[in-house]
């Protein structure tokens, strides 16, 4: 499953050449992956508050292609690449709204963890609907 989340370029978050500075990437990367699980019936609150464990970033890569600039609408494209046990991978892709021109792709690993910050398994309801997205990456 792919999903599409878009945000707009706020003033705050260019540098002084008027080109996003390059962390907020990371951001754009954790709205797209809570606005996916959110689109497919998971809600990451509720899995902290009910199920009692986290999904911690444990490892991330971002490719920068060309510059987001203020004011800009940008649509993130967030696909589960694996989830198995207590490892989750995410792609990202961030392009520019007006003519689908690829920005920045990403990629980022998680690790399923308790309160008690040590590694569990993931929910079954959260990992059998990770685990379909991945298989279908395209629905």
């Amino acid at each position: 499953m792919v999903g599409e989340t878009r945000v707009r370029v706020r003033y705050a978050e260019t540098d002084q050449m008027g080109v996003v500075y390059h962390a907020n990437y990371l951001v754009w990367f954790e709205v797209g992956r809570v606005e996916l699980m959110r689109q497919h019936g998971l809600n990451y609150k509720q899995l902290e508050i009910e199920e009692d464990c986290c999904i911690a970033v444990v490892d991330v890569t971002a490719r920068y292609k060309a510059p987001a600039r203020y004011d800009e609408e940008l649509i993130v494209q967030t696909t589960v690449m694996s989830a198995r046990g207590p490892v989750i991978r995410f792609a990202y892709k961030i392009l520019r709204a007006e003519d689908r021109h690829l920005l920045c792709e990403g990629e980022t690993v998680h690790v399923v963890i308790g309160r008690d910050m040590k590694r569990r398994s993931l929910p079954k309801k959260y990992a059998e609907i990770l685990d379909a997205a991945a298989s279908h990456p395209h629905n």
